[in-house]
Order: C-alpha cells, then structure tokens, then sequence
C-alpha cells in the first residue's frame, strides 16, 4: 500500500496556545489549517505517522532514525513542560527503511543518536495531531547535509518500506519556509525570501513535487528556509503517484513563512482516503 497521504507543516511554538499565551491569534489562518489536516489524519487511522523535522539529529553526510521503542518530549524549553509526549516508535518500518537505504547506498540508520527526546519540529505537528488521534506509532528522521537528491532517494525508500510492509501510513514534513520575509521580523528580510516563499507554494499548489529537487541549494540559503529539504524527503516517498494537492494557508506575518499543504495520490484507492 502507498503512503495514504502526505502534509508539509511548519512548526512555530508560538501556536501552541501555553506558548503562545494570546499572540498565536497572528496566525490564526495556520492554526486552523493545522487542526482541519489533524481532523483528515484521524480520519485515515494511520498505523503509522512518519514525521521528518529539522530539528532532529542532523549530520552532514548521514540520515539519522531515531531508534529504540519510545520516546519522550515536552516543551520545557519554551516555558511550557506541562505539554508534553509520549510516542512509540515503529521499530519495523524503520528497520525496513535502513535495509532499504543500505542497500540503494543511502547513508541512513539508528547510529548516533545526539538527543533522544523529541524536538519541537516533531511535537508541534503532534499536538495537533493527537487532539484527534491517539493511535498509531512513529517514525522521526532528521535531515542531512548531502543535496536534494539524496533526500529525494532517500524518500523513495521510505514509500518502498511502507509498501513493503503493508502498512497505513501517512507522512509529515515539517519545516517553515524562508526566514526573511519581513523588515520587522526577527531575521530580517532579503528579497529571495517572499520569492522562495512563492515558488515553493506554486510548485506545491500544482502537486509538481519532483520540482522541488530543482531548486537552486544557495537560493535556498539565501532565502533563509528551514524545511526544503524535509518537504524534498516527502516528494520522494510519494514518488511514482500523481497527487491531488491542496494549498490550505500561507503567511508570512511573523517574518517566517509557515505553510500547510496536503498532497493524496490520485490512485489510492477509495475507501483509504479522505476528500481534502
């Protein structure tokens, strides 16, 4: 079975509402999408909920899987540790996804791991996410320095262990876009941020997900985006399906640019998807 569905989501705190305490309503039109794709999540009943943060352990030249069974996490850091997480890891599917990885020459696996608690770019998807759904297990990579096409491959792999399996799965790839959208910002701004920002939403509003393997890596830097590289993993695992994407918010008042899309592959079949 092919990867049931897939969402890019960003993962600003701020939107957390003991976070945020009140500022969150800025971006309320990114909250709202949050919990719309959170609602469609539930409704698919995942086995599992694979989720590819920039915030996770990242090397330079190597995919890092958190391994082990479990997994805990809160957000402390943000004066909030009353939110908090426990997850269970898919052990299996990421088993299969190292093989796999192996075996195409993919540097990818369970060595390494820096820190074992959950990051904010992994729990701010799942606190949406688990206000509809309890069920279902993880999977939590991070990203690497290698170039998109090696996360594009990388994501291929992922779709081939998923199908291997049997399993209901659907991914997530977390990552806000560029980080100099606006003058009063906290980054500041340089043009090729609203122009990343543009062309990303484009290619993503047309479901021409292969698109994003093309993007020049120093327009990228330039432009400041946190989760290109994230949203190339997931164009990987839905690799060989047309999608039909929808575009459920953008924005950029923050000076960061959060986006939330879903793409579902147009030969899935009926009664395994929900309408977006």
């Amino acid at each position: 079975m092919p990867i049931l569905a897939a969402f890019m989501v960003p993962h600003p705190p701020l939107i957390i509402p003991d976070i945020g305490r009140g500022s969150e309503a800025e971006v309320q039109a990114t909250i709202d999408s949050y919990h719309r794709i959170a609602k469609e999540i539930a409704a698919l009943k995942p086995d599992t909920i694979i989720i590819s943060s920039p915030h996770a352990t990242l090397y330079y030249d190597y995919f890092h899987i958190s391994p082990g069974n479990t997994a805990k996490g809160n957000f402390a850091r943000f004066r909030a540790p009353n939110v908090s997480f426990t997850e269970t890891y898919d052990t299996e599917l990421t088993d299969e996804i190292s093989r796999l990885a192996k075996d195409c020459k993919i540097p990818a696996g369970t060595r390494g791991e820096l820190e074992p608690d959950l990051d904010h770019g992994t729990m701010v998807p799942l606190y949406f996410i688990r206000k509809y759904y309890k069920e279902g297990r993880i999977i939590r990579l991070g990203l690497s320095g290698l170039d998109y096409d090696a996360h594009y491959r990388l994501g291929k792999c992922i779709g081939s262990a998923v199908n291997n399996l049997g399993r209901r799965a659907v991914y997530v790839a977390s990552g806000d876009l560029s980080h100099k959208l606006q003058k009063n910002g906290p980054y500041g701004f340089i043009k090729e941020g609203p122009e990343y920002d543009a062309k990303l939403m484009d290619v993503c509003a047309r479901g021409a997900l292969k698109e994003l393997t093309a993007f020049d890596e120093e327009f990228c830097d330039t432009a400041a985006e946190c989760g290109h590289r994230s949203f190339v993993i997931m164009a990987g695992a839905l690799d060989g399906h047309d999608v039909k994407a929808t575009v459920y918010s953008h924005e950029d008042v923050t000076g960061v640019g959060y986006g939330i899309c879903s793409f579902y592959p147009a030969d899935i079949p009926a009664d395994s998807s929900v309408d977006a």
